[in-house]
């Protein structure tokens, strides 16, 4: 039985004229969070927005479960059960919230007893449920963004950078959020915040110019100075 839920084969990205992804090869195994981290330019976004579809790799393979989704629209890979969070966020700031929310269904309806697990994780949207997002604190605009990808059932949930800006009180409070979600639903987390990351993450894989130089559990990273300094040029202590 397959236990790796998302699967990368030797992935070439370019962009324009640039290539970008060098031959990206890992598995997500399936519930929890998985970590992508990395310098500056190394790649990760890029990786992300690959296998949403978003931008076409060249060669390679990416793999859903038992689907090859690398020639997949956008729209169709989203319908299999994977959702997208940028590191934009990607809201609509002349929605409300449950407009915003809304978007993210597939028939436009609310299912009551998981919009009751949202508002329990994230109560600001339901105190702010009929205000619109431009109003929101931009710790409220993640938030917003993170249950928007929640709001129906997921297999997968790709989130880029969701601490980026936010106060360290924010942060805590999406660390516990975050575990609930992975209870059930797997994440891939590009990250810089290694507090963060090394509370959730699980596995992890460090690239570099575009290329995977890294992979492993999340503990012996924490755990090796050395190696945090020979894989990111500094100790992930800096990003705490």
């Amino acid at each position: 039985m397959n236990d790796h839920v998302l699967r990368l084969d030797d992935v070439h990205t370019d962009i324009g004229e640039y290539q970008v992804l060098h031959g990206i090869s890992f598995n997500v195994p399936e519930g929890g969070v998985h970590v992508l981290l990395g310098r500056n330019g190394a790649g990760k976004t890029t990786t992300l927005r690959t296998i949403m579809g978003l931008w076409r790799a060249r060669s390679g393979a990416i793999v859903f479960k038992h689907h090859d989704i690398t020639a997949m629209h956008t729209s169709d890979i989203a319908r299999l059960g994977i959702a997208y969070v940028p590191e934009n966020m990607g809201i609509f700031g002349g929605l409300t919230v449950q407009e915003n929310m809304r978007l993210a269904t597939a028939d436009g309806s609310f299912n009551d007893d998981r919009l009751g697990q949202i508002f329990e994780l994230f109560p600001a949207m339901e105190k702010f449920w009929t205000k619109p997002a431009w109003s929101l604190s931009g710790g409220q605009k993640q938030m917003l963004a993170i249950s928007r990808a929640i709001v129906e059932k997921r297999e997968l949930i790709l989130i880029d950078e969701p601490t980026k800006g936010l106060a360290p009180s924010i942060i805590r409070a999406m660390i516990a959020a975050f575990q609930e979600i992975s209870r059930d639903t797997t994440i891939l987390l590009v990250e810089q915040n290694f507090l963060f990351a090394s509370s959730l993450g699980r596995n992890v894989c460090v690239i570099d110019d575009g290329r995977i130089v890294h992979h492993g559990g999340m503990g012996e990273l924490a755990e090796d100075k050395a190696l945090q300094t020979r894989l990111l040029s500094l100790s992930l202590d800096a990003h705490q």
